[in-house]
């Protein structure tokens, strides 16, 4: 008996230590701001400040983003998912209330956000090869119907 209790034990930790390794070669976990200088906003306003937060959980991957927006009032969005293509709630986004983040592979990672189960926006997110950058593509149609064609580029903090 004390031997199957210990082989399930050893089973069970063997399995939260190799999904902990899956998740952390998800290069885009960590802080990054954003750097307006280098990203481009169509329809516009760019926000006046911007940080994104990937963090590894026990339920997944809890993507956050604070920030101030073009009109000087606070922002806050946040998603928990395991980046599977599966619809999620998106918290806080004008443009979506649900997202459904499919990992690509460990630098990159496309996401479609919905409105009333209607896609708005396609995001292609992409880590450079250097760790240093995501660079964010989003294309579609936001909340007020205006085309959309923002590439955004954020800073590891």
């Amino acid at each position: 008996m004390r031997k199957s209790l210990l082989t399930v034990s050893l089973a069970a930790c063997a399995i939260v230590l190799s999904s902990s390794v899956v998740l952390a070669a998800d290069n885009w976990l960590g802080t990054w701001k954003v750097d307006l200088a280098k990203s481009n906003y169509s329809p516009g306003p760019a926000p006046k400040s911007l940080t994104l937060k990937f963090e590894a959980t026990p339920g997944g991957i809890k993507f956050t983003g604070e920030g101030v927006g073009a009109d000087g009032k606070p922002t806050h969005s946040m998603f928990l998912s395991k980046f599977d293509g599966k619809d999620v709630p998106y918290e806080g986004n004008p443009d979506a209330d649900t997202a459904s983040p499919k990992k690509i592979d460990d630098n990159s990672y496309d996401n479609t956000w919905k409105k009333g189960g209607k896609a708005t926006i396609a995001a292609k997110v992409v880590v450079s090869a250097d760790g240093k950058t995501i660079t964010i593509t989003q294309t579609g149609t936001n909340a007020k119907g205006e085309a959309v064609s923002n590439t955004i580029v954020y800073n590891k903090q």
